[in-house]
């Protein structure tokens, strides 16, 4: 854990994410990432000159999925923690019947979290989206969209006037995954129906396949967005990667 806190700690600088005073809203989907992620920030608060305070926002779907221990670990932790109920799942896997479901949940999902942080007078919220995310996503703008894209490090909704923050940027999937495991955080099964046969799934493995060919492949392409003067992003030279065990590839 003290080299993914190192990490979020370096990315949350490099981009300027936490303000003074600042309430983090935390969306903890109950995966492996977003748990990581909000265990990291609990621990950073502690101790960043910048004082904050953190909470956490789950959006059941309706699937099934038992918060339960995610409810405990919260509390163990001294994190406020609100559970939303919702019927997103049922609304597009039984109503809509949507063949391409992900877009859509990705739209009410945001939706809903945004509308339950107005509410409770939040305006920051923390993404657990990591490194290889970050990479897959540019591949996915790539092929599917023919554009050079990524989500930002920061970014400013104006319409809702909400921050979306991503502290896991510098930190990939594998050492997320061990932390979670050594950590004993309470990963919460997805039964999604759409899981594992996605687009970003593919392109996922194919990103892969491809590290072993070419070493080092992940850490090129993030290295490019950073030098790239996209929103946010970069040219910034100060900013430095953090060494990653790209030869180990990402877990799938």
């Amino acid at each position: 854990m003290e080299q993914i806190l190192s990490y979020v700690r370096r990315c949350v600088e490099d981009y300027d994410m936490i303000a003074p005073g600042d309430r983090v809203a935390v969306g903890v989907s109950g995966g492996k990432d977003s748990l990581v992620l909000l265990a990291a920030l609990a621990r950073l608060k502690e101790f960043y000159p910048k004082p904050f305070t953190v909470e956490a926002i789950t959006l059941d779907m309706g699937t099934g999925m038992d918060f339960a221990p995610v409810t405990a670990y919260c509390a163990s932790i001294g994190v406020p923690y609100t559970c939303i109920k919702t019927e997103i799942a049922h609304i597009i896997f039984d109503v809509r019947k949507e063949k391409n479901p992900c877009s859509m949940c990705a739209k009410m999902r945001r939706g809903a979290l945004h509308n339950a942080m107005k509410e409770r007078g939040l305006h920051k919220i923390a993404l657990g989206h990591h490194f290889d995310d970050a990479v897959e996503t540019f591949f996915l703008s790539l092929f599917y969209e023919g554009r050079i894209s990524c989500f930002q490090p920061v970014t400013w909704l104006d319409r809702t006037r909400i921050t979306q923050i991503r502290p896991l940027l510098y930190c990939n999937e594998r050492h997320v995954a061990n932390v979670a495991r050594k950590e004993g955080l309470p990963v919460v099964f997805n039964p999604c129906p759409a899981d594992g046969s996605t687009k970003r799934q593919e392109v996922k493995e194919l990103v892969y396949e491809l590290s072993g060919r070419y070493p080092n492949l992940k850490s090129r392409v993030f290295g490019a967005m950073q030098r790239l003067p996209l929103p946010a992003w970069g040219p910034v030279e100060h900013r430095r990667m953090p060494p990653l065990e790209e030869s180990e590839g990402p877990v799938c």
